[in-house]
Formats: structure tokens, C-alpha cells, sequence
């Protein structure tokens, strides 16, 4: 090799590596969107993701959000719902931030039968990822609120998709994921409820979010205690941010939580989520809540609050930079 042809190599690799490092350098924006502005509350579950190159995921919309009209929004590219629950599709949402109280949230806009989700999937034109057999029940309500059944794709355990520059796969659950008769046509639904049925949708889904920074992402999603968070969250996708649900009775508490954080997955950071109380108070935990329970069990891993509206950001390594 001669001399100009090593330095040209050199140069190269030189100009490689700087892109790759200001690539990693880059954050992951995490923004919860709550009911009441600075605080963690009983019905917040909807998070906005931001990559580096400016994709926009929504997770789990619920009720907190005032449809595709909330400013909080923006731009959305995807949305992702992790079960068919009302509290995480959406049958009311709120009409803006602060109504009622943190414990009691005002969500006194009807979004049946269509949902919370399949408006905002509309409004956005945003793609709509889904696993079980859930995208064919909601191609059918996108569809009816004025979309495409383009929009809706499947996502099944063990395949990947990538939106810009966020891959995204999704993981088993241990939960149940019946639809609301209200979803339904009218008639199918009143022969549901006179044998005390719902509809099933398959299985519900978390989702593990590689960002281009290298961070990866894992939403539990309604999920109790699973081998999976070991064996696939943990071993095959190495987890680093943990978004786990610990709020008991429908999903895992602070004590089962905890211990999938502490023993299954180990992330280096973890943010608390579905709680079904009011957390905070001004912004800060309250003593006595499953909330700070959880946060006094996690063993040597920094636990970052989701107040409502403050953008947390991640590096690659799973360390918050600012925000939290």
C-alpha cells in the first residue's frame, strides 16, 4: 500500500468513526403526557419517544391525551399500543391538561367507538404497529374514523420493523386483552355482555425500541412477572431503559415489579409507569404511595419519575443527561 493510499484509508476510517461517536453521542427524548402538567398521576400511561433523527413514537395514548389536536403531540410517525384495555386504547380522553385532580382526572370526551387511538393514528396519518391479532380490530376502527387499513401493520413476537431510524420488535406478556363491548357493533355487543364476554384480540404485546443512538428501550406494557424478561428482554435484546408497570391488581406491583427490575432484567435505568394513583405531589413522590415503594426496592439503578410534560434524555448506555 502506498503512502497516499494508507492516509486516504486512514482519513476514512478517521471520518467513520467521528460520524458513528456524534451519532451515539446523540439522546433519546422520553416526554410523558399526562393529565396534570409536573405530575405523575392515576391514568397517565401515554409516553412520546423522540430518536436522534427526529422519528416521533406514541406509546399507549389512553385517556390523557386531547386527541389529535393536544400541542403536545407534534409530529407523530408511529403509534403503539401495547393492549386493548380502555385505559391504554382510549374510550374518554381528557379535553385538556389540569381538569379535575390528579387522583380523579376529568376525561370526559367519549372516543367510542373508534378510540382515542385510532383518532389520533388518523389525525397524525401515523402508522399504527400491533401485534396478536389486534391490528385487524383496529384497521377496521381507523378505517371508520376517516384513515387507511394501510396504516395499521402487524408485529409479530420474534419479527422487527424499523420507522425511520428506531427498530422495533415486541415481547410476550402476561396479561389478558379482551375488547370493550363499546368498541363493537352494537349487536354483537349486547350478546357479549349478556354472557358477561368480551371480545379477544390475541395477545397483548410490550415493545422494545432500538434507537439509532444505540439505546434500547423496553415497554412492559400490562405484563406480570415473565421468563421473558430474562431469557428475550434481558438476554436476547439487552435491555438498558426499563418502562415497567407496577401500579398491582391489573398488572404487577411495586414488590413484583422490583424484582423482575432487580433479578430479570437488569437495565441501568428504569422509569416507573401505570401506577393507578396519584404519584406525585408538586412534582415529587409521595411517602406511602406503591410509587415510592417501588423506587425504595430498586437495587443500585436510578429510577426517573414521569412527571407529565418534562422531556427526559437517554444516551446510548441508558444514562438520563437531562431531565430527570
Amino acid at each position: 500500500m502506498t503512502k497516499l493510499s494508507f492516509r486516504v484509508c486512514f482519513a476514512a476510517i478517521a471520518v467513520s468513526l467521528l460520524f458513528s461517536a456524534a451519532a451515539f453521542s446523540q439522546t433519546v427524548k422520553i416526554t410523558p403526557l399526562g393529565s396534570h402538567d409536573g405530575e405523575f398521576c392515576s391514568r397517565d400511561r401515554a409516553m412520546l419517544f423522540e430518536d436522534p433523527d427526529g422519528t416521533r413514537l406514541l406509546f399507549d395514548a389512553g385517556r390523557t391525551i386531547a386527541g389529535p389536536g393536544d400541542p403536545r403531540l407534534g409530529k407523530i410517525d408511529a403509534v403503539l399500543l401495547s393492549g386493548m384495555h380502555v385505559d391504554h386504547l382510549g374510550d374518554r380522553r381528557i379535553s385538556k391538561t389540569g381538569n379535575g385532580t390528579c387522583a380523579k382526572p376529568q376525561t370526559e370526551v367519549e372516543t367510542v367507538p373508534n378510540s382515542n387511538t385510532a383518532d389520533i393514528v388518523v389525525g397524525k396519518k401515523a402508522k399504527a404497529l400491533l401485534g396478536g391479532e389486534m391490528h385487524k380490530f383496529m384497521q377496521t376502527r381507523v378505517k371508520a374514523a376517516g384513515g387507511s387499513s394501510d396504516q395499521v401493520e402487524v408485529l409479530r413476537f420474534g419479527g422487527e420493523r424499523q420507522v425511520g431510524g428506531v427498530r422495533i420488535a415486541i415481547v410476550p406478556v402476561t396479561h389478558s386483552n379482551g375488547i370493550g363491548t363499546g368498541f363493537l357493533n352494537k349487536e354483537l355487543g349486547v350478546l357479549l355482555d349478556h354472557d358477561g364476554l368480551t371480545a379477544y384480540a390475541g395477545p397483548d404485546n410490550g415493545y422494545i425500541l432500538n434507537f439509532s443512538n444505540g439505546l434500547v428501550v423496553y415497554l412492559s406494557g400490562d405484563s406480570g412477572i415473565s421468563a421473558d424478561q430474562d431469557v428475550t428482554v434481558r438476554g436476547f435484546y439487552g435491555a438498558e431503559l426499563a418502562v415497567i408497570n407496577a401500579g398491582g391488581i391489573y398488572t404487577s406491583g411495586p414488590k413484583e415489579a422490583a424484582y423482575s427490575i432487580n433479578e430479570l432484567i437488569h437495565p441501568r435505568a428504569v422509569i416507573p409507569h401505570h401506577m393507578n394513583e396519584a404519584a406525585t405531589e408538586k412534582g415529587t413522590v409521595k411517602p406511602g404511595t406503591r410509587t415510592a415503594l417501588f423506587e425504595s426496592m430498586i437495587k443500585d439503578i436510578p429510577v426517573h419519575i414521569p412527571l407529565s410534560g418534562r422531556t427526559m434524555e437517554f444516551d446510548g448506555d441508558g444514562k438520563c443527561l437531562k431531565g430527570c
